[in-house]
């Protein structure tokens, strides 16, 4: 911040400018003009926070000059010097010239001096926000960079150590040595799954909407088919119903995040005794909405729990399967696609999630 307020004063009388020069040089940095084409000039040449401009000067008005001002440099704080019955001067200023202030003439040194204060901390924090606004965004880009980077960089090396597992196993016949590879084998899926889990985390909380058209027949196909590779659905029925007849709008990685979730939990959570394991998935598109519902007959979720299962780090099982981050992803996709999500669940019965998303 300079050490001065810096502050233009446009006025077409020699003696206001001198008399306004002299009342205020100790507490500002004046800098004076006749009439408005001077004043652009020296607005155009200096660092100015504050102009005040007499509204009825020869050539160029008030108005007129702070509507010229403004194109080429807005961020100067307005006030215009005029009389209350000039109405229809009132009106264009705010209108046309963005006026912070209006005095009226003639003006009192006392008045004058507190518009310029406050109008140059409203300058100062303006300016402060716009270089923290550039600074938000140039960390959105880098941190954009940096987790995808940094997913490549761990996925790389996992694989190649799932790799030379997989070809350890096939040249030894050592039960116990095949026992830790299966261990190591099991280390870097499970570390694979977290890394994409973080990626999914970042995408659906840090990310703004890229909407497109969704088709959710192929969306579910493709996720089925992902799913499967990754997990034994053997001994699961799996149903899937929809019914979509009009287009649907969304972001598509959201709504991945959406099923992926919901699915690994409907899988992962189910009773192990239970020989007809089931997972529902529906989807409803009508009226602009889609509703989504996600349904299993697994272990369920104590009543007691329910209310913090969406928040951060909650679990609500003992069960060692989960990062406690999937139905706080979940919830923060929903609402940034502007939906609701409802939850209905009893302890072994199962879970029933149910997701309302308008088209975007």
């Amino acid at each position: 911040m300079s050490s001065k307020i810096n502050v233009l004063y446009l006025d077409d009388e020699h003696n206001n400018l001198n008399s306004f020069k002299a009342s205020l040089r100790r507490d500002f940095k004046i800098f004076t003009a006749l009439n408005a084409e001077e004043g652009l000039v020296i607005a155009q040449q200096e660092d100015v926070h504050v102009v005040i401009a007499d509204q009825r000067m020869p050539g160029m008005t008030g108005v007129e000059f702070f509507e010229q001002l403004v194109k080429f440099k807005p961020e100067p704080i307005r006030i215009l010097l005029t009389g209350y019955s000039d109405i229809s001067s009132v009106i264009d200023a705010i209108n046309k010239g963005e006026v912070y202030r209006f005095i009226d003439k003639p003006w009192n040194i006392e008045q004058i001096k507190n518009a310029i204060k406050n109008a140059a901390d409203i300058y100062f924090i303006r300016q402060e926000l716009k270089e923290k606004n550039a600074r938000l965004e140039k960390m959105h880009s880098e941190m954009n960079q940096f987790v995808y980077s940094l997913s490549h960089e761990l996925r790389g090396p996992l694989m190649s150590i799932s790799g030379v597992s997989k070809l350890a196993k096939m040249e030894c016949d050592d039960r116990t040595i095949l026992e830790y590879f299966e261990m190591i084998d099991s280390a870097t899926v499970k570390l694979d799954d977290f890394i994409y889990k973080m990626l999914d985390f970042y995408r659906s909380t840090k990310i703004d909407n890229v909407v497109t058209n969704i088709n959710f027949e192929e969306l579910l196909a493709q996720q089925y088919e992902a799913y499967e590779n990754k997990w034994d659905l053997t001994a699961v029925d799996v149903e899937t119903t929809i019914n979509q007849e009009e287009r649907f709008r969304s972001d598509e990685a959201k709504l991945r995040v959406i099923f992926n979730n919901l699915f690994s939990n409907a899988y992962k959570f189910q009773q192990e005794i239970n020989p007809e394991k089931y997972i529902k998935i529906g989807v409803d598109v009508k009226d602009g909405k889609a509703v989504i519902q996600v349904k299993d007959n697994g272990i369920g979720i104590d009543e007691k729990y329910q209310s913090d299962v969406f928040e951060l780090f909650q679990r609500a099982t003992q069960k060692n399967v989960g990062s406690g981050i999937g139905l706080y992803m979940v919830k923060e996709s929903v609402e940034q696609l502007k939906g609701t999500i409802e939850l209905d669940s009893a302890v072994g019965y199962g879970t029933l999630f149910k997701i309302t998303i308008p088209s975007l």
